[in-house]
């Protein structure tokens, strides 16, 4: 009997499943929150329980020394020698990767050549790598890109209309992201609508604290809401998404603080979206609180946020020619009625209607009237089986 383990490593936390392959059981998941932080937070649930301590965490090593530790300490596993594969998120994969790949010295180097695509992400996921393969040195590990699914986007699509040398010589061009939760979610609607996904159109929507829209034609990705980092599309919790660039020049010339373009993208990466506008939080649920009670702010971001999701699923409506079904995944998308009935109340004319009795907070599978042309869909995402069935299919070849 083998387990794998999947991780998705941030810069400040370390989110994991472990599995029981090929049952595709999980066993037990947990997170490590405040990495580097004082009072760090590592949280296991395992049977039914679920048990946190509160320790100082200093880096991701020690981070998952302490995952492992609490493996054994609470009898999930017996030895670390259970445990014959590891998968790990990786954002940016670039041009180099299509697909998943198994780690090696090249392959880490170039996940942290890719940083400068996903600043906040490729670092902390290299960090999370190079700690297992310190710690369990012969198990099989596996890396697993966000991008790899938007690799057959025509170029239409992923080039910009910028100069042939920038494309050519400096990579610069969309390569999207959430690919995993984005493959995952189209197959499992292409089951709850009764058909071949080769014969699907859909558009996926992932909406969590980041955001992207990706239409599905065939079960391919054919165009992308996020771009070249994952700052570009709708606006998200703490990114603006899609602005015209020439704010950021304009930005440098008149706020003394910011003193260059690094300044002003730190800026649109993290104090911007929901929390630029509203302040008090970046978090939907505050948001809609605040909503509910009438503060202006509050109001003001959840119409933007509602405003700017409608359009890039009615871009991707005329990308596709039109769509099977809308999907809504990930913690806002899944959780959050209120969103999903703000942004298609303004797409009724596509041919969209959700049912109120339906659209409730915990409801998955199919939220539509009866009569709607097009599906409203709501499907939990599973990133993280999807990378433990990578590394069961690499480490069977």
């Amino acid at each position: 009997m083998s387990k794998t383990i999947a991780i998705n490593a941030g810069s400040s936390s370390l989110k994991w499943q472990l599995y029981k392959m090929p049952e595709e059981e999980v066993l037990a998941s947990g997170i490590i929150e405040r990495i580097g932080l004082n009072d760090s937070i590592s949280t296991v649930k395992f049977d039914g329980k679920k048990e946190s301590q509160i320790l100082d965490i200093h880096d991701h090593n020690q981070a998952v020394k302490i995952l492992l530790e609490d493996l054994t300490r609470f009898g999930i596993i017996e030895s670390f020698d259970e445990i014959t594969g590891v998968g790990h998120r990786v954002v940016a994969g670039g041009e180099y990767f299509k697909e998943s790949a198994v780690v090696t010295d090249e392959v880490l180097a170039q996940v942290e050549e890719l940083a400068a695509l996903a600043p906040l992400h490729n670092p902390a996921n290299a960090a999370g790598i190079r700690a297992f393969r310190e710690i369990l040195p012969n198990i099989t590990s596996v890396v697993v890109f966000d991008t790899a699914f938007h690799t057959t986007m025509p170029e239409v699509a992923y080039r910009y209309p910028v100069p042939n040398k920038y494309y050519t010589d400096h990579q610069v061009r969309k390569y999207g992201a959430h690919g995993t939760s984005h493959y995952y979610v189209s197959r499992q609607a292409a089951e709850l609508l009764g058909k071949p996904v080769e014969e699907l159109k859909l558009i996926t929507a992932h909406i969590g604290n980041g955001v992207s829209i990706t239409a599905v034609d065939g079960g391919k990705s054919v165009d992308t809401s996020m771009g070249f980092t994952p700052l570009a599309g709708p606006m998200m919790g703490t990114r603006s998404g899609d602005i015209d660039p020439a704010i950021i020049p304009y930005l440098i010339e008149h706020v003394e603080e910011l003193k260059d373009a690094a300044d002003v993208v730190n800026v649109l990466n993290k104090q911007s979206g929901i929390l630029g506008i509203y302040e008090k939080s970046s978090d939907m649920r505050d948001l809609i609180a605040g909503y509910e009670s009438g503060d202006e702010k509050a109001i003001l971001a959840f119409d933007l946020f509602v405003n700017r999701l409608q359009k890039f699923i009615g871009q991707y409506f005329a990308v596709l020619n039109g769509a099977d079904a809308l999907i809504f995944t990930a913690g806002v998308g899944e959780n959050a009625a209120e969103v999903r009935e703000a942004v298609v109340n303004g797409l009724t004319w596509f041919g969209m209607d959700i049912d109120p009795a339906k659209n409730v907070f915990g409801y998955s599978g199919d939220i539509s009237t009866a009569d709607a042309k097009v599906r409203v869909l709501v499907i939990p995402t599973d990133e993280e089986l999807v990378i433990a069935r990578d590394v069961e299919r690499l480490k069977n070849n």
